[in-house]
């Protein structure tokens, strides 16, 4: 019987701005990226909303975050709010 333990796997972090803060322990994250068109070569900006559970609602609008991903939490949610990195003016 093999008892190796199975390999620690990394889990996915990503950045990205707080765009609503309206429900209760859920914030929206819109995350973008910029994608090297195929043909023209230039690159164009790619957006992505994401579901947030934050668990303190401490989060505001226009705060700049830091999410990984999760277990799904709800039908829509299945990021975890790390930490703030920056606050709003």
């Amino acid at each position: 019987m093999n008892t190796e333990t199975q390999p620690q796997t990394t889990k996915r972090l990503i950045q990205g701005n707080v765009i609503s803060a309206a429900c209760d322990k859920t914030i929206t994250v819109l995350v973008e990226r910029k994608v090297k068109h195929p043909l023209y070569k230039k690159y164009i900006r790619r957006s992505t909303k994401l579901h947030v559970h934050d668990e303190n609602n401490e989060c505001k609008t226009g705060d700049r975050v830091r999410v990984e991903a999760c277990r799904p939490i709800s039908k829509s949610k299945c990021w975890r709010l790390v930490e703030i990195v920056a606050r709003a003016v």
